[in-house]
């Protein structure tokens, strides 16, 4: 699932974060991220990530993530994204994230691809 992704960013205004539906389910601060009550759920720091309490979850090392413990959650390429075991999981066109099966599972305007697959990574 496209939760499991990865990468970097860095923006000087918050961006929304939307469900399929519209409805806001985060922002994203330069290199903070936040839910939808406005509670932080992460941040990066060059190539670490962190969760919303400080603790080391992950890191990024080109176009993939890795776990604390350095197993392979998954990988970009280009616009589509793929789970540890390379299967296809979703793609994001623009600022729409889409699942596997090409249904619309959200939308982030003024983002890039990698703030998004990373928004999606605390999300889960």
């Amino acid at each position: 699932m496209l939760v499991i992704m990865l990468m970097m960013f860095h923006l000087a205004d918050a961006q929304r974060i939307y469900d399929g539906s519209g409805k806001s389910i985060g922002r994203v601060n330069g290199d903070r991220y936040y839910d939808a009550s406005g509670s932080q759920i992460g941040r990066v720091d060059g190539d670490r990530i962190y969760d919303g309490s400080g603790r080391k979850i992950g890191r990024i090392d080109g176009d993939r993530i890795y776990d604390a413990s350095g197993v392979s959650l998954g990988r970009t390429d280009g616009d589509r994204l793929y789970d540890s075991s390379g299967r296809r999981i979703g793609r994001i066109d623009g600022g729409r994230i889409y699942d596997a099966s090409g249904r619309k599972i959200g939308r982030a305007e003024g983002l890039s691809r990698k703030q998004i697959i990373l928004f999606f990574y605390f999300y889960r």
